[in-house]
């Protein structure tokens, strides 16, 4: 499951590189302490993104409140917009603010392919906001 994590961080440093304009990292490590961090990390001089990301095969994902806690903790202290980055295997990649998210019945945070929709962004408009 880690490796499948890792390997959609790529994809999208991979996919921001590519457009020419925007420079990306993965933060190696990122989820694995208990101080506020993001997966990837972007600019292109005039913004700068701190990026959560997941993938998915269904139609909905969970999140722990925590996770969205630290991404917005981090992005606050770095000077940064948080945005979660999702890849639904059947739709591509959704971006959204993490005031999208929904709460679920046990306090985390979901996100659905209908919200994803409704609510994000596809790739090629998250890069010209």
């Amino acid at each position: 499951m880690k490796s499948k994590g890792s390997r959609t961080e790529r994809e999208l440093v991979q996919m921001l590189k590519d457009t020419g304009s925007w420079a990306a990292i993965r933060v190696a490590g990122s989820g694995l302490t208990s101080d506020p961090n993001t997966d990837v990390l972007a600019g292109n001089g005039k913004r700068h993104l701190a990026i959560e990301c997941k993938s998915i095969k269904g139609k909905y994902k969970h999140i722990y409140q925590e996770q969205i806690k630290q991404l917005i903790e981090f992005s606050n202290k770095f000077g940064a917009e948080p945005w979660i980055a999702i890849r639904f295997n059947v739709k591509g990649w959704y971006f959204l603010k993490p005031e999208h998210l929904t709460k679920t019945k046990s306090s985390n945070l979901s996100i659905n392919l209908k919200l994803a929709e409704e609510k994000g962004l596809k790739f090629n408009e998250f890069i010209k906001l």
